[in-house]
């Protein structure tokens, strides 16, 4: 069986949860009315808040995350 083979049969859920303790991705969002940048993990669960992009980066690399970005 080749790699792409096995992808295939990954349920959702697993898939889901590759690299939940690896990555973290960014995307804007607001906050009270205000801009922000929402921090979450892999799976989707929010993690933290930040007031602008360098900041919620910063903030993951410090964690030892990989960040993504997301708009």
């Amino acid at each position: 069986m080749n790699v792409a083979e096995k992808f295939r049969q990954i349920s959702s859920q697993d898939f889901a949860s590759m690299g939940v303790e690896h990555v973290a991705y960014v995307r804007p969002t607001l906050v009270n009315g205000v801009a922000a940048f929402a921090i979450h993990a892999a799976d989707g669960t929010q993690i933290g808040i930040a007031p602008n992009r360098d900041v919620a980066f910063a903030a993951v690399v410090q964690h030892e995350l990989e960040p993504v970005s997301l708009q």
